[in-house]
């Protein structure tokens, strides 16, 4: 029997709250759970999608807008056969930053630039797709194992810790309460179960944004939340769109953080193919095509970049619902939350002190992920080739490394993910182990 392009999606009769069970990829619940699960999803990448652009400059409610339009493309490109939610990409943060020159407050004055290079990142992102749909993953596997990954992947973090301290330190009651926020997730973190930790920065967000309005509206200490854009704000409206602007610097500066993207998609699959049982390698090329044309029509219309979110996969291994109609209820729920102007100017009434404590939280989280890419897959540090690849990259992105070559310049993410593959390839053409 021929299959479509489509799964014919059977239906399962679930528990009143879905769980309990294993919903395949090609199976649905009842509409009514079934929307229940979309809208954990929406909860689920909410934090991230919205931190990211806030980061940035950019517009948090169109950059939720644009993750609902990005996933429905990712659907359409990989045949609804790949569960996935696409949000907000954290790898951009520190090169739209050096491109645009944002200062860290308010919207971002010369984004622009940014989106333009945010396009040709997506374009080679796309051609990489196309080139695995034709030859397969073995290259990039080869290309990037392990300990190049993990070293890429944490120093993400690394090179993005000094803004995140820069942001909270201008003042005492501004650090205090990054420091407030920083316990808020962190012990939401620990001291939850199920969802609720799920959810910590979420949760934590929202628990250090009560105390900052108590400690500032309330008892007069620091700068208090102003509500008025809030009031004003209109219930329904359409989104800010913004023009790319197509610089040379900036879009040779930002395309490679396609590799990254690349990288990170491919463990996101795999592990969404040891969860389900099924093995998506077929899907992996049309993936990353999807992920890529996402990735141009969100900054060709003032979004972020896009890629495929961990926060859902990890839904969905709590919830063992793997269905990929879920992610489109989820989808269409963040696009009828883009229309809303007066849930983006909530968004924007953040403090930035909190906002800074959840960086630093963020932004640790995702150092730390580097490093249990290296666990999970048992990297050999006693192999020296291992250990001068992870050491140098390191330092490289910390220390933000930037090397120029006339107008062109290659800031520490660039340098340190290039560093790490040209280095590898080098170190492996021989020598002893030890």
């Amino acid at each position: 029997m021929r299959m479509g392009y489509f799964p014919q999606w059977r239906v399962r009769q679930g528990t009143e709250d879905g769980l309990g069970q294993v919903i395949s990829t090609d199976e649905r619940l009842p509409w009514p759970q079934t929307i229940a699960m979309g809208l954990q999803h929406v909860v689920a990448m909410f934090g991230a999608t919205v931190l990211a652009p806030l980061l940035m400059g950019f517009d948090p409610n169109l950059a939720i807008f644009m993750s609902g339009i990005g996933t429905l493309l990712f659907f359409v490109f990989v045949g609804g056969r790949v569960p996935s939610y696409l949000g907000s990409s954290f790898a951009f943060i520190g090169l739209v930053i050096a491109v645009s020159g944002y200062g860290g407050q308010g919207p971002n004055t010369n984004l622009g630039v940014a989106l333009g290079g945010i396009i040709a990142c997506g374009a080679l992102y796309a051609l990489i797709g196309l080139l695995v749909s034709a030859i397969g993953t073995g290259w990039i596997e080869k290309l990037m194992p392990p300990v190049v990954t993990g070293a890429v992947v944490a120093v993400i973090g690394l090179n993005l810790a000094p803004i995140a301290v820069k942001g909270v330190t201008a003042n005492s009651f501004d650090a205090w309460m990054a420091l407030v926020t920083v316990l808020c997730v962190g012990g939401v973190a620990v001291f939850t179960r199920g969802m609720a930790q799920r959810l910590l920065i979420l949760i934590g967000l929202l628990l250090a944004y009560v105390i900052y309005a108590l400690l500032t509206n309330g008892a007069g200490l620091g700068k208090p939340i102003n509500f008025a854009a809030v009031a004003n704000a209109a219930w329904f409206g359409m989104p800010s769109f913004v023009a790319p602007v197509f610089r040379a610097d900036a879009m040779a500066l930002l395309a490679p953080v396609a590799i990254i993207l690349v990288a990170e998609n491919l463990g996101h699959i795999k592990a969404v193919s040891a969860m389900t049982g099924k093995n998506l390698d077929q899907y992996m090329g049309r993936a990353f095509l999807g992920d890529g044309v996402a990735t141009m029509l969100s900054g060709s219309m003032g979004g972020t970049g896009l890629t495929t979110y961990a926060e859902n996969i990890g839904v969905m291994a709590v919830t063992r619902i793997y269905s990929t109609l879920v992610f489109v209820v989820a989808a269409l729920m963040a696009i009828v939350l883009g229309f809303s102007p007066k849930f983006g100017a909530v968004i924007q009434t953040i403090p930035g002190a909190v906002l800074g404590g959840v960086s630093i939280v963020v932004f640790g989280l995702i150092a730390v992920a580097g490093a249990r890419i290296w666990v999970e897959n048992r990297v050999d540090f006693s192999d020296n080739r291992n250990l001068i690849v992870a050491a140098v990259t390191l330092v490289l992105g910390a220390g933000d490394f930037t090397l120029k070559l006339g107008q062109f310049s290659l800031g520490g993410i660039g340098t340190a993910t290039f560093g790490a593959i040209i280095l590898h390839a080098l170190l492996s053409r021989g020598g002893a182990r030890r």
